[in-house]
């Protein structure tokens, strides 16, 4: 990736251009900050302690997943606490660590009040906040909110639409399609603490890749393909310009093994030993990989233990 690509409009200062930067690869951990493989549901025992450990160890980001509903058969109810009270509370116990969610699922959401609780936690971490949008992989969860899990593809790019209205104008006029209409009245406030807020794509949001490189500030999609990962980020790059850097990252299950030199086993996600792992991403880093996040749900070992390993022996190598 060619570092005379800058970030979009407004982003330079922001929590934006510490965790996403040309050329660099930064790593984020998924929470909840637990392995849970047996279960459904993490015990989120010692869970502030943990961020502020991510924090002090030097990460660069916290994410926090929207899952309205615990759904059985899916097999995971990720953090338990909805995102926004929870990016608030991680906010509070924590100093420098970006926090974003991963993502709020806009069909289900009502669009200012995503806009009001994401520009209020941006205010009060002092510009610490990422949006991270979806569409949600769950299309049990639709009939509970009385939405159309066929059009969400449409309702999405409406939401997000209203969203960036009224976080980046005053008193603005705006009339969506089904959301509601702005008359140029009323204002939302607080605004963002930076110029603007960053907002991320995570997933496909059920939109081509050209409109989100359009759209949004950087992308965030699950674990790739080894063999068609540089494919794929040339494809974004492209999409974007050859001007204005747009991150592509990924998240992935991960289990860091205690062996140092284990090999790399692909399956529900990623595992191996921390030598082979670093190899691993030096070669994602120079393809265009800009940010990974880790999701410690899969493993068997401490995440204590596993994170103060990584910044130990990992992060100093990508810092």
């Amino acid at each position: 990736m060619s570092a005379k690509r800058v970030p979009p409009n407004g982003l330079a200062e922001s929590v934006f251009a510490r965790v996403f930067l040309p050329g660099k690869l930064t790593f984020g951990l998924l929470t909840p900050l637990e392995g849970y493989p047996l279960s459904d549901t993490p015990t989120m025992a010692e869970h502030t302690a943990l961020a502020t450990l991510a924090d002090d160890l030097g990460f660069a980001a916290l994410w926090l997943r929207d899952v309205p509903l615990r759904d059985p058969s899916f097999g995971d109810v990720a953090q338990i606490f909805d995102p926004m009270v929870y990016a608030a509370w991680l906010a509070a116990a924590t100093r420098r660590i970006a926090i974003g969610t991963a993502g709020m699922i806009l069909p289900l959401r009502d669009p200012i009040a995503v806009a009001k609780q994401a520009l209020s936690v941006d205010q009060l971490s002092q510009g610490r906040f990422v949006l991270g949008v979806s569409t949600g992989d769950r299309p049990s969860e639709y009939p509970s909110f009385g939405v159309d899990f066929e059009n969400r593809e449409a309702r999405f790019r409406d939401a997000y639409a209203v969203i960036r209205t009224v976080m980046n104008q005053s008193f603005p006029i705006h009339q969506s399609s089904h959301y509601g209409r702005l008359d140029g009245t009323l204002d939302l406030i607080p605004k963002a603490f930076h110029a603007r807020l960053p907002t991320i794509a995570v997933g496909r949001c059920g939109q081509e890749i050209t409109w989100l490189a359009e759209h949004m500030d950087g992308w965030i999609w699950h674990q790739s393909d080894l063999e068609q990962l540089p494919a794929l980020i040339s494809r974004w790059q492209s999409a974007c310009g050859v001007q204005t850097f747009k991150p592509y990252g990924y998240g992935t299950f991960f289990e860091l093994d205690a062996a140092p030199n284990a090999p790399i086993r692909w399956g529900r996600g990623l595992r191996g030993g921390r030598n082979a792992l670093i190899s691993l991403w030096q070669r994602q880093r120079d393809q265009g990989v800009s940010h990974i996040a880790l999701n410690m749900r899969v493993s068997h070992r401490s995440v204590k233990d596993s994170v103060q390993e990584l910044a130990d022996y990992v992060l100093p190598l990508f810092a």
